[in-house]
Formats: C-alpha cells, structure tokens, sequence
C-alpha cells in the first residue's frame, strides 16, 4: 500500500503540448527563427523551459543569451495562453477523486516553471488537496535531480518506500529511481512507451485506472 502518489505534470495529469509549442512557436516567429509542428515538441519538453528553448532554437543560435530573449518573450506569453488547449487526460480527475476519497496523499512535481505550476493545477484540479505542489524553482536543479521529491516527501512526512512516483518520460523514471520512490510510467504522455522501458520501472500502465490497482 502507497501512502504517497507524486505525479508528473505535463504529459501525465495534463495534455499540455498545444499551448507550449504555440507559445514557443509565437517568440520563435517574433525573435525571426523557424517554428516547428506541434507534435515535435514532444521530444522538446521535459526538461524545463530553458532546456526547451534551446532544442527549439536552429542550430548556431543556440546561445545563453539567445535562450534569455526566448524566456523573456515566453512567459508573459505563456502565462495569458497556458490553459487555452490544455486539458487533463481522460481518467485523470476520476483517478484523483478515488484515490483522495481513499485516502492516499496526493502531490505535483514538475519541471514547469513554478508559477506555472500552480496556476495549471489550481484551474484543472481545484478540487484535489494535494499536500504538495512544486515546480522548477530558481536555485533547484530540476528533474531528474531528486531535490523536488525529496521535498515533497519531508513535506507529506512518507517515507521513500510508501510512495509511488508517477511520469510520462525517461526523465520521471530516473527522477523516481534517484530519490528511491516507487516507478510508474504511464504511456498516454509525451513520450513512447520503449522510453519508458529503458529504465525498467516497477510499472507501466496505458489508463488512469490501472493506477488504482497498483496502490
């Protein structure tokens, strides 16, 4: 039995990919640089927006300052347009209503800037009380650096071993195996399933449901 489920924000609790690639594509287009297919952004995300910025950028111009310019045009951006596509995949609030209705503790830990974070979670999931929700903070190394579920686990007071951690990537695998939680990787993400497979989690599952079975 999991006393602590910490899931993954985009690409596992929410469908996010439309609204990051339209904005991404609106300062490429403003700052003169290519845009690229919604669906490639896939592959773009998941490491936080610098990370993003970066990939998006056409060879040659991928430079620090570059990558600022893209942040500044970004988050202003971003902030009015974030929940414009967006939605949480089928399931998911279900899943979340069950399993705080059984009591299991639930929490967020993205690599989305903070802010961000927050305002997603608050729009999408007003009615969940999630004992903790992180996104990247300035100073933190984000995912698969652990810092972010060790804080969420002094923050529940659980223990490593009573949680289960929940992402749609290689980089959710790898942040549960270094902070020594419990791996689930889900397949309805951003990423394909083989991804997932590489790093052997405990568990893979293709719906919401099977999540329940799981704790």
């Amino acid at each position: 039995m999991k006393k602590l489920i910490i899931f993954d924000l985009d690409g596992t609790l929410l469908n996010t990919i439309a609204d990051l690639a339209h904005s991404t594509n609106q300062v490429l287009q403003t700052l003169g640089y290519p845009t690229h297919p919604v669906e490639a952004y896939n592959f773009m995300v998941g490491n936080g927006i610098n990370k993003l910025f970066e990939r998006a950028l056409p060879e040659g111009e991928k430079t620090e300052e570059n990558v600022l310019r893209m942040r500044q045009g970004f988050i202003p951006y971003y902030d009015v347009h974030n929940t414009d596509f967006s939605s949480p995949y089928p399931g998911i609030p279900e899943l979340l209503k069950n399993l705080q209705e059984q009591g299991v503790l639930l929490a967020v830990a993205s690599n989305k800037y903070y802010s961000a974070t927050l305002k997603l979670v608050n729009h999408f999931f007003a009615n969940v009380s999630f004992v903790e929700v992180l996104g990247q903070r300035e100073g933190i190394a984000p995912k698969p650096d652990p810092t972010i579920v060790n804080d969420i686990l002094a923050a529940a007071q659980v223990a490593k071993e009573e949680t289960l951690y929940v992402g749609d990537s290689g980089v959710d695998m790898q942040t549960a195996i270094h902070s020594g939680t419990t791996a689930c990787g889900v397949t309805w993400g951003f990423r394909p399933k083989e991804e997932l497979q590489q790093f052997n989690p405990e568990f893979i599952v293709d719906s919401p449901a099977e999540i329940l079975s799981i704790i």
